[in-house]
């Protein structure tokens, strides 16, 4: 049992997200979707950045990575990871890339016609 005047620790884990974005939340039209792609930028203070914020460029440092890999790889709530996404994009520490889109299928009439003329040509 705890004394009556410590706290659980189970509620460490729940102040935490709160504190790292200050209470904020993503806005309802926020820029960043789970496959949306991040990158460190080149930037001279990163070593001001909060410690959260600093783990998250230093991991992007290395290429592109979504949203939702920088979340599992932080362990942080998705919610959390955009937060602190868009305060490092707007003070220019990240560049974000929109996801490749999905391949659109291929007529089937085209290739029909890249196979006919394979064949005529090639026998």
């Amino acid at each position: 049992m705890s004394a009556p005047d410590e706290q659980p620790a189970e509620s460490v884990e729940l102040v935490r997200p709160y504190v790292i974005t200050n209470g904020r939340e993503i806005a309802d039209g926020d820029r960043f979707e789970l496959v949306t792609l991040i990158t460190a930028a080149e930037h001279p203070h990163k070593d001001r950045l909060d410690p959260e914020k600093r783990g998250l460029v230093d991991l992007c440092e290395g290429g592109y990575l979504s949203v939702a890999e920088i979340a599992g790889h932080l362990r942080l709530p998705v919610g959390i990871v955009k937060v602190l996404l868009s305060d490092l994009a707007d003070a220019g520490f990240i560049h974000t890339r929109a996801p490749v889109p999905r391949a659109q299928l291929t007529d089937i009439q085209v290739l029909q016609e890249v196979l006919d003329g394979l064949q005529a040509r090639f026998g």
